[in-house]
């Protein structure tokens, strides 16, 4: 698969704290939770919810962006794709060597070294579970200083990163950005083409908030249609968009990574109560040696003590198998991160053929 990388602005260093002009203000915060609410909402409706107007909105988010201290993609959600989670155990010096290489695959959304006994956390996507298995038997088979892999499949996702909140807006500020109406005024009855499908959303995936103009130029169609296919896609849940940020910079430095052993008949019960938890990022039911895979952000290490009572007391039965801390993500769907998190730079995502 030929491998190509999109370089954005650097932003500080690649290590230790971020410049001061870095640093994310509450109105930023603000910003961040209003395009994940609604990520193509129109700047006046932006400004209206964070209480600027529409012009100074788009201006901060244009320093946001271009410092990599937050982005907005889209990308193919898992009801069209196959998704798995990795977890690669290597020797120690080949350990560095392997986090670039894997950076650079396409079918690779997400890696974090952990404390785990596996080095690496892998998120991928593929075309099937035949994708999944050329992937590990032939790609990663072939990868110097591997020991060991271990693959689990995504078989119900409860909450991805999309759904997480920075939690700044009031419910009231929220209300203000639902476009649930206006998208299904939108939808056109007739499907498009895989064509249509797959150039808007490598259009989107480096900037979520490309104007209509802009993918009606680069994907050779009308703006007409571009808004009808968009909309339906997101109606079809076959297209999501997500907003994130530097979490280092934002104040949550901490991503905890969690096994859990769930009765099968519970599973659904423990998946909605876990999604609901506040640091909940990620919560998914999936096919392997545990079934439910959880990645959580903190504020500080003892974070991860609250979270665990947390769980206990609502949900007992439920056994944590295993539990890690990632100690960095280079990787978050496809943008490449330094320490702090911030971005420094993207590779496309596309699922394993």
């Amino acid at each position: 698969m030929s491998r190509q990388v999109v370089r954005a602005p650097e932003s500080g260093p690649s290590r230790g704290v971020p410049p001061e002009s870095a640093l994310l203000t509450a109105l930023d915060l603000a910003l961040v939770e209003a395009l994940q609410v609604d990520p193509r909402a129109p700047w006046t409706r932006i400004g209206t919810a964070i209480g600027v107007d529409a012009t100074t909105a788009a201006r901060r988010w244009e320093r946001l962006t271009s410092a990599g201290l937050a982005w907005l993609t889209a990308y193919v959600t898992v009801p069209t794709l196959t998704v798995g989670y990795l977890d690669i155990a290597c020797r120690p010096e080949a350990l560095t060597a392997l986090t670039e290489r894997l950076c650079g695959w396409q079918c690779v959304f997400n890696l974090e070294r952990t404390t785990g006994r596996y080095q690496l956390f892998v998120g991928v996507s593929a075309h099937g579970l035949a994708g999944l298995d050329r992937l590990v038997a032939r790609r990663l088979g072939d990868l110097d200083g591997v020991t060991a892999v271990r693959l689990a499949v995504a078989t119900r996702v409860y909450r991805e990163g999309s759904g997480w909140l920075v939690h700044t807006l009031t419910p009231q500020q929220r209300a203000v950005l639902d476009d649930t109406a206006e998208r299904a005024r939108l939808v056109a009855p007739a499907r498009w083409n895989d064509t249509d499908f797959e150039a808007l959303v490598h259009a989107l995936g480096a900037d979520g908030r490309r104007s209509f103009a802009e993918l009606a130029r680069d994907c050779g169609m009308s703006e007409s249609a571009v808004r009808r296919r968009l909309a339906r896609m997101l109606v079809d849940h076959g297209l999501d968009f997500r907003c994130d940020l530097a979490h280092g910079v934002a104040g949550w430095p901490v991503i905890g990574g969690y096994r859990l052993d769930v009765p099968g008949d519970r599973l659904d019960e423990v998946g909605r109560v876990v999604s609901a938890l506040p640091e909940t990022r990620l919560c998914a039911a999936v096919a392997g040696e545990h079934n439910l895979v959880l990645s959580t952000w903190f504020r500080s290490p003892v974070g991860c003590l609250d979270f665990e009572a947390t769980l206990a007391s609502r949900l007992p039965g439920v056994r944590i198998a295993e539990r890690s801390i990632t100690t960095w993500m280079p990787k978050r769907m496809g943008r490449l991160l330094d320490a702090n998190g911030v971005a420094r730079g993207q590779v496309p995502m596309t699922p394993a053929p």
